[in-house]
C-alpha cells in the first residue's frame, strides 16, 4: 500500500538546481542600484581637495599677504586701469608720494621725458616716427582712464630710435594726502614692444612686454640713481597674476605688489642709500615662490 505524502501536511522537498522547477531566480541588480565603491569614496576625496584648494587660493591666502601698512588709505581701491571703452586696461604697479613738482624733477633727473597730448598734430607725428624710424622723445601716449578719467602725468624714454619701442609710465593722483601727508599718486608702467592691431578693437596700438614687474624695477632704480628716491615700500596691489590681458589684448604677468617711491621734496639729491623696509614674511614668501616662477616663464618665453 502506498502512502500519500501529500496529504499529511508535510511538504514536498525543494527541487534540486537541476529540476527545473521552484522559484524563479531574483533579477540582476541594474548598475545604479549597486552600492557604494571606492570610486565614490575618491570621488569625495577629490571634492574636499578642490574645495580646500579654492578656499586657500582664492581666500585664505590672499587675505593673509594683503598689507598696506605704509599707505593705509590705499587699501581697496582698484588696481587696474580702464580704457576708453571700458575694458581692462593695464595693471597699478606703482605709486608715487610727491608734489607734481617733485615728480617731475625726480623723472627728468631719471631721463625720462614727458608725453605730450593726443592731438591731430601728434597723432601724424608719431606714425611717422614708427614708419620712417624717426625720433620722438615725448611721443603721446595712448589714454588709460582710473576712476573715470585719464592720467593726469604721463613719461616715457626711448629705447632705440624712434617711438616704435620704448618705456612710459601713466600717473593718477588719487590721495591729497597720504601717511607721510603728502600727495599720492597710483601709477601703471609698462614696456612698448612694437605695433600692432589691438586684439578686441582692430585699432593699432603698441604691443607691451609681459613681465610688467621690470618696468616697475626699471623706474624705481632710475630714480634712486638720480638721488631722488627717501624711500621705497611695498604694498598689496592687483596680486599675484599669471594670465591677464590688458585693453588691448596683450599677456601679462605680475606678483601683484605695488611699488611705493617716497620721492625727496623740493629735488633735494639724497647723498644716502633710500630707505627699504622689509615686507611681511608671508609677503616674501610669496614673492620668492613667484620670482621662481616668473623665471620659468621668462626662460620658456626666450
Amino acid at each position: 500500500m502506498t502512502a500519500n505524502l501529500t496529504s499529511g501536511g508535510a511538504e514536498p522537498p525543494d527541487p534540486g538546481p537541476g529540476s527545473g522547477q521552484g522559484s524563479l531566480p531574483s533579477p540582476p541588480i541594474h548598475p545604479w542600484h549597486q552600492p557604494p565603491r571606492k570610486t565614490h569614496h575618491a570621488v569625495g576625496l577629490m571634492t574636499l581637495a578642490l574645495s580646500c584648494y579654492l578656499g586657500l587660493a582664492y581666500g585664505a591666502l590672499p587675505a593673509l599677504w594683503k598689507h598696506y601698512e605704509h599707505e593705509k588709505k590705499l587699501a581697496g581701491l582698484p588696481m587696474v586701469t580702464t580704457t576708453s571703452l571700458g575694458l581692462p586696461g593695464d595693471p597699478i604697479n606703482l605709486a608715487f608720494v610727491g608734489s607734481a613738482r617733485d615728480i617731475l624733477c625726480a623723472m627728468h633727473e631719471a631721463g625720462w621725458y614727458p608725453a605730450d597730448p593726443v592731438t591731430l598734430r601728434t597723432s601724424i607725428e608719431i606714425s611717422g616716427s614708427v614708419l620712417l624710424d624717426r625720433p620722438y622723445p615725448t611721443a603721446p601716449v595712448s589714454p588709460l582712464y582710473y576712476a573715470g578719467r585719464s592720467e593726469d602725468l604721463a613719461f616715457e624714454k626711448p629705447d632705440g630710435r624712434s617711438a616704435d619701442r620704448r618705456h612710459h609710465v601713466r600717473l593718477w593722483r588719487v590721495l591729497d594726502s597720504g601717511d607721510q601727508d603728502r600727495p599720492v599718486w597710483l601709477a601703471a608702467a609698462t614696456y612698448d614692444l612694437g605695433i600692432r592691431l589691438s586684439r578686441y578693437t582692430g585699432a593699432v596700438t603698441h604691443r607691451i612686454a609681459p613681465d610688467i614687474d621690470l618696468e616697475r624695477k626699471l623706474i624705481a632704480t632710475s630714480v634712486e640713481d638720480a638721488r631722488l628716491l627717501e624711500a621705497r615700500y611695498t604694498i598689496s596691489g592687483i596680486g599675484p597674476t599669471l594670465m591677464a590681458r590688458n585693453g588691448g589684448g596683450d599677456l601679462y604677468f605680475t606678483d601683484g605688489e605695488l611699488w611705493v617711491l617716497l620721492l625727496t621734496e623740493d629735488c633735494r639729491k639724497r647723498d644716502a642709500p633710500p630707505l627699504v623696509p622689509a615686507s611681511p614674511i608671508i609677503t616674501q614668501f610669496k614673492d620668492q615662490l613667484w620670482k621662481n616662477l616668473a623665471d620659468t616663464i621668462s626662460q620658456q618665453s626666450h
